[in-house]
């Protein structure tokens, strides 16, 4: 009797702990600055142990703090790097996006993945995973299961990502240009990009969140093209068009990069602040990639389903080796 009421208040007293945990480890990981990787791993084991009692609330704030955070960074960069980093890329960028749309609905076929959760799927990984099913979910209008299932898969994929790059980076003894090249083409969340890019050294940082932002400036263009080609495609087939429009949702936190990077460089007296407020984005990512983590819960595993998820591996993978190859050939 005296154990099972021991128990008992124990299992109180953790009950009571739980709705704490996240609200300490955003609070600890924005203090000290962890590293992209161990914030993500924190993140992930308190969700394991059901600390996350609330996943909508905490993934918007996750949401928010990120975007925030990279418009932080942006006051530590000069405009013309940006600007630089687009235009160096712009060759590689056309051509990696139509490569790995088409290949992606070509692999979809062929596993008889949906229409739109290849769709979804090939998007995320050409350009700038999340945010570009975001918006090529608001042209496509698919089922609520279809932009879970590509969400979930992306989410998964930048997890190992965020891991396994600084790792693989390290064993090639990559220079921190080349790797920032590779994360930004081969991962597929700016979130991942950066705390890779953290993880490898301040100049993989800065080349691989600039790259990336560059890249995810294409979700507009590509959105507006998968939307001609559905309306086409739903004439063809006599079907209603499930889009409504190509706005879809433009992350407008890329304007505020940049536009903290201009003041940076059209102000030069500025700079010393900006090196604080873009250090106060560092610390903010890691808390971020807490609460990234923190959503990886089993239910979420259990969602993706086989062949969604093999098809999100059979475009990355590819990727992520054919950049490889790109960037050790080029640096």
């Amino acid at each position: 009797m005296l154990e099972s009421t021991e128990s008992e208040t124990d299992a109180g007293m953790l009950a009571k702990l739980t709705p704490w945990l996240l609200p300490v480890g955003v609070l600890v990981c924005a203090a000290f600055g962890l590293t992209g990787a161990l914030a993500l791993a924190l993140g992930v084991g308190a969700a394991f142990i059901g600390a996350n009692t609330a996943p909508e609330s905490w993934h918007k704030r996750a949401h928010w703090l990120l975007q925030g955070s990279v418009v932080a960074l942006g006051a530590g960069i000069e405009l013309p790097v940006v600007a630089r980093a687009g235009l160096d890329g712009l060759g590689v960028t056309l051509i990696s996006i139509s490569a790995i749309l088409l290949i992606g609905n070509f692999i979809g076929r062929l596993l008889g993945v949906p229409r739109h959760t290849r769709l979804l799927i090939s998007a995320g990984t050409a350009i700038c995973g999340g945010s570009a099913i975001a918006a090529v979910a608001g042209v496509l209008k698919p089922r609520q299961h279809e932009t879970a299932a590509a969400l979930g898969i992306v989410f998964i994929l930048n997890a190992v990502a965020l891991i396994l790059f600084p790792f693989i980076g390290h064993l090639l003894h990559m220079s921190q240009p080349a790797f920032g090249w590779w994360a930004a083409l081969a991962i597929h969340d700016t979130s991942s990009v950066v705390g890779a890019g953290m993880a490898y050294g301040p100049e993989a940082l800065t080349l691989a969140t600039t790259i990336k932002l560059a890249r995810a400036l294409w979700i507009v263009p590509v959105a507006f093209l998968i939307a001609h080609l559905e309306s086409r495609h739903c004439k063809a087939t006599g079907t209603a068009i499930s889009g409504a429009d190509a706005k879809g949702k433009f992350p407008w936190f890329i304007l505020g990069f940049i536009a903290l990077a201009a003041l940076r460089w059209a102000v030069p007296s500025l700079a010393p602040a900006g090196d604080w407020i873009s250090l106060a984005g560092r610390h903010g990512l890691s808390a971020a990639l807490f609460l990234i983590g923190a959503g990886l819960s089993p239910v979420a595993l259990r969602k993706v389903g086989w062949a969604p998820a093999v098809l999100g591996l059979g475009i990355w993978i590819p990727t992520a080796a054919i950049a490889l190859v790109f960037v050790v050939v080029c640096h």
